[in-house]
């Protein structure tokens, strides 16, 4: 949750970091308020972006009689097609220096990165490198004493400031902690002629999954910043953005709702949204989904584009014929279902027999429906053409003789974490379905039940004493989750699994670093987690979907994992292993460890991996297939290649920093090798000719 200046400062406020004061203003305001300080005042724009002060955004007052056409100028200043819902003043403050001053969570570094530098403002990003000191502060360790010494002489100023300053950057520090900011940013932090240090301008992000656990954050939430498609859907807990396009979007799961995004987009029918439902599509969230795409005056056609894993397409078919209540669509809707009761769901949709109701078998057919509904005079899509890259030719190697067995089997002994909760009793019951080897369930305080004829104890201590365990997978909720991931790593169970989605990035962080010499192979969190096709599960992923055979699957996402393995399976193609390393930004065992195990496994012959925008993963894994010559076919698909740059979509992990992130993510692995798939569509004919 991106916070504008003034939501900023009261946070600052709170964790005692001195701002001017202020009073604000709404539209139409202006003519009854009179700022309740000396003159000058400076006026400004509350909007949610940068380069504010370059666009006009700050003006100042020196007479009170150009107070209120100030005002106006601003209630109707665009910045970057926003309008201010109010306006901030504050007395002008006498400067004698300004500084800059962040902290910021870095995914690259899986740190925090205290920042400062000795002049602050609009430009400093041209002051060069030299203005700027960025240091590493790791968790659990947090700020070191030397760090606020360092940055404090840094900036050249007078030893009596330090006392000041070493409050404001500790403060700032714990206020980090203690309200799950992504980033806090001070820029800049003046030093006024009574040799005092005020936060001057400020911008703050906080962890939306901190927001989640605490409902008092919400004050910190402006919804005039939000469209009210955006607000109605966050109401409802769906995942909403805002799209420039015409086809509404309406899918499962974050990475196939990229995927669609990017396939509507590539093929010129733009996306007015990215809409994903989760996997809790019930008639409630149903019925909010089509009103707002209903409501929407840019939306002509919808895409409802569903894979049923654990979620039963059956299900959403009933949820989407009872929010339509006997009345036909009031736009066209084209409906493909895949997956878990995907045949029960169609013949629901087909029996309906609804005009404006438009059934695809597949994706494709999807895209050729929707074409006929494209408006008159409709702009072509705003998203350019991906570069291509064809298809790589490696060397084959020579299969090993003597194999190497992954270290995951049928018989590995299992513990669940969390298993007397609702899911963990759910997915628990499933995987022994598989022929997974449950052998215990752990839930402090309920020990001596049983839960599916499994036996539950209060500890891993305890479990441990009575079963060998190989792997254990976690159901607990987030705020539990890395104390769960703590308690597998004491206790150097070989593989931990988290499925538990939400966790506060920070608490993330602290752990992996906490457990990064331990002997667990961490995988996620926000995993749907492991399968071996025909052998074992340990995770929440569905079983039709997935037959053995020579390919491995490594993704980021849950959906396009059953989304592929089925187009896989569907073409004779089965799999060796498929597992979701997790969505979120910070995970454990990543895609470079996995390719170090899947090197010599004799059952594995060439391996997909799913990515998505933002982040290193990829670029890290095309250096480590570079740098070790890793000899086996890769074959790969990035999700959300078309989103517009700094917007999250979906779960954590999605979110495309720059203009250039993701050309460069694609030629960097086109160039280690890859085979890389601009859609979903050529990945089993690639396999196919890769395999022959």
């Amino acid at each position: 949750m991106l916070l504008n200046e003034h939501n900023s400062k009261i946070l600052f406020s709170k964790i005692d970091i001195p701002t001017p004061r202020a009073i604000t203003v709404a539209p139409g305001q202006a003519e009854e308020t009179t700022p309740p300080f000396p003159l000058p005042w400076y006026l400004k724009s509350q909007v949610l972006t940068g380069g504010r002060g370059k666009a006009g955004g700050i003006l100042r007052v020196t007479r009170e009689e150009d107070f209120i056409d100030t005002a106006k100028t601003l209630f109707s200043l665009k910045i970057k097609d926003q309008l201010p819902p109010f306006i901030r003043i504050e007395p002008a403050i006498p400067i004698e220096r300004e500084f800059y001053l962040s902290l910021t969570l870095s995914r690259e570094k899986k740190c925090i990165l205290l920042t400062v530098g000795r002049q602050g403002g609009i430009e400093i990003e041209k002051l060069g490198k030299e203005n700027l000191l960025v240091q590493q502060i790791y968790l659990p360790e947090g700020l070191l004493p030397h760090q606020i010494r360092s940055a404090f002489f840094h900036l050249n100023i007078t030893n009596d400031n330090y006392g000041m300053f070493s409050k404001i950057v500790s403060n700032l520090f714990k206020g980090m902690l203690d309200y799950g900011l992504l980033m806090a940013e001070i820029n800049p932090l003046v030093i006024d002629n009574k040799n005092q240090f005020t936060a001057l301008d400020g911008k703050v992000e906080i962890d939306d999954n901190y927001v989640d656990l605490n409902p008092a954050m919400e004050e910190f939430y402006q919804r005039e910043h939000a469209t009210a498609e955006e607000n109605t859907a966050r109401d409802a807990g769906l995942s909403y953005v805002s799209l420039p396009g015409w086809v509404g979007l309406m899918v499962n799961g974050a990475g196939l709702a990229m995927a669609s995004m990017d396939l509507l987009n590539l093929s010129n029918l733009p996306a007015s949204n990215f809409l994903d439902l989760g996997g809790a599509a019930d008639q409630k969230r149903m019925q909010t989904a089509l009103e707002l795409l209903f409501g929407d005056h840019k939306v002509k056609a919808i895409f409802i584009n569903l894979f049923g894993g654990i979620l039963s397409c059956e299900k959403v078919a009933l949820a989407l014929k009872g929010a339509l209540n006997g009345m036909p669509p009031q736009k066209p809707i084209v409906a493909r279902m895949a997956g878990n009761d995907a045949n029960a769901g169609l013949a629901i949709l087909t029996a309906m027999n609804t005009k404006n109701l438009h059934i695809a078998n597949d994706m494709q057919s999807a895209i050729c429906l929707l074409h006929d509904f494209t408006p008159k005079n409709a702009p072509p899509s705003v998203v350019k053409s991906m570069l291509s890259f064809p298809r790589q030719t490696r060397k084959r190697y020579k299969k090993q003789t003597d194999g190497y067995p992954f270290e995951l089997s049928k018989e590995t002994p299992v513990l669940v974490q969390g298993i007397t909760g609702r899911e963990g009793q759910l997915h628990t019951r499933l995987m022994l379905d598989y022929g997974t080897n449950v052998v215990a369930g752990v839930t402090p305080f309920k020990g001596g039940k049983d839960v599916l004829n499994i036996p539950v104890y209060n500890s891993i201590v305890e479990a441990k004493a009575n079963h060998e365990i190989g792997a254990t997978i976690i159901f607990v909720p987030p705020s539990l989750a890395t104390d769960a991931i703590m308690e597998a790593a004491c206790n150097e169970i070989p593989w931990a699994i988290c499925i538990t989605e939400g966790i506060v990035q920070h608490q993330m962080i602290a752990t992996l670093e906490q457990t990064r010499h331990s002997k667990t192979k961490i995988i996620g969190p926000n995993s749907p987690g492991i399968i071996i096709p025909d052998a074992m599960k340990i995770g929440i992923m569905p079983t039709t979907p997935f037959s053995a055979g020579p390919v491995a699957i490594l993704s980021r996402s849950g959906t396009l994992t059953y989304e592929v393995a089925d187009r896989l399976t569907s073409r004779g193609i089965g799999q060796s292993l498929c597992l979701g390393i997790g969505g979120d930004p910070f995970i454990g065992t990543d895609f470079v460890e996995l390719f170090e195990m899947l090197k010599y496994h004799d059952k594995t012959e060439a391996i997909v991996v799913l990515g998505e925008i933002g982040g290193q993963a990829e670029e890290n894994l095309a250096e480590y297939v570079l740098s070790t010559g890793f000899h086996k076919p890769v074959v790969s698909f990035i999700a959300g290649c078309t989103a517009p740059p700094g917007k999250r979509l979906g779960h954590a992990g999605a979110i495309l920093e720059t203009e250039m992130g993701i050309e460069q993510k694609l030629k960097i692995m086109h160039q280690a090798g890859f085979t890389v798939c601009l859609n979903l569509e050529t990945i089993a004919e690639t396999l196919i000719s890769i395999l022959k």
